[in-house]
């Protein structure tokens, strides 16, 4: 009875931490990047925004916004110029499609990589999701999001809208900012992550 006892206290456990851990994970993102932009040194704020800066406004962390994808992997995609905030033009390509439940809809998003950025080390592996929704220009930023992603080893992709951000040009107009292409509009809305 006690190694019965001990055995379903461990499980609790277990799951309990589990559920803790994603929200914990979430929370600590959120704070990296408060410190990220509350450092003068770093952070894309003006100076004047700067001194005024207490931290993001985020949407509730909601675990139902972390979603596992079906990633299809693109073939011979055709390089292109990713629009941006400026006369910048650099050089993109489809990496690869998701295609994932939210709330009763099946949805589709596009996952980008930068060709300058893919031939560093540090970025070999990087993805680039921008997408726009239904609460951009209210509760978020009207440019859009970003979600920064890894190269998945399988055919899942997990997209974690917690972790969505701001452009550099929601704070600072001298920043050029890639524009979400058209494909990546989504018709709901995308409550998590960061506000306006």
């Amino acid at each position: 009875m006690k190694q019965l006892t001990l055995i379903i206290s461990l499980f609790l456990t277990i799951n309990l931490s589990i559920g803790q851990t994603y929200q914990d994970s979430i929370v600590e993102y959120q704070n990296e990047l408060n410190d990220y932009y509350s450092d003068e040194e770093k952070s894309p704020l003006t100076q004047k925004d700067l001194k005024k800066f207490k931290g993001h406004d985020f949407f509730p962390i909601d675990e139902n916004f972390r979603v596992e994808a079906t990633f299809e992997r693109a073939i011979n995609a055709v390089p292109f110029l990713m629009k941006t905030t400026t006369d910048r033009l650099p050089t993109y390509e489809v990496y690869g499609v998701a295609t994932f439940q939210l709330n009763g809809q099946t949805l589709k998003l596009n996952i980008y990589q930068n060709h300058k950025l893919r031939a560093t080390e540090k970025y070999k592996n990087h993805l680039f999701l921008p997408f726009t929704d239904l609460t951009n220009g209210n509760e978020t930023y009207g440019g859009g999001r970003f979600i920064d992603m890894e190269i998945p080893e399988g055919d899942i992709i997990v997209i974690d809208f917690n972790k969505a951000y701001n452009p550099y040009c929601a704070y600072n107009k001298k920043y050029s900012c890639p524009i979400p292409p058209k494909e990546n509009d989504l018709p709901v809305h995308i409550n998590a992550g960061i506000k306006i």
